[in-house]
């Protein structure tokens, strides 16, 4: 399967770095594709949230899927249901579904329709401006 692809997004602050702003891509979802949240475990920080917009007339799921760069991704994949409108899904276990290039894949269930997009807070220590 080719799983279509999106990224984690981050956000940027301003000048004082006391507010934060996200300008949000959402990607559709296509559920023959399912999708790749590329390099989502990059910031280490549990801060990733995946954020599915349902906009089906009834409930769904998404599975996340083990990964298999860690022993817990034994534990398996996980099925997550989605309520109509939107959710926010925060994992915890992050290597149990970890590939080894940093990515996640998730499938979603026959008949889903909506759009997905994936958040972050950056993590690591910034450039100091000269």
């Amino acid at each position: 399967m080719t799983r279509d692809s999106i990224s984690v997004q981050y956000p940027c602050l301003e000048h004082t770095e006391s507010v934060a702003n996200i300008g949000i891509t959402k990607q559709a979802v296509t559920v023959a594709n399912g999708i790749t949240i590329e390099d989502a475990f990059s910031n280490k920080n549990n801060s990733l949230f995946i954020m599915i917009d349902n906009s089906g007339e009834a409930k769904s799921s998404m599975t996340v899927k083990a990964g298999n760069a860690f022993p817990n991704a034994m534990l398996g994949d996980i099925t997550i249901e989605l309520p109509v409108g939107t959710a926010a899904i925060q994992l915890q276990d992050l290597s149990r579904f970890e590939k080894s290039d940093g990515s996640i894949d998730l499938d979603f269930a026959a008949g889903f329709t909506g759009y997905i997009y994936a958040i972050a807070k950056w993590a690591g220590i910034r450039e100091v401006a000269e």
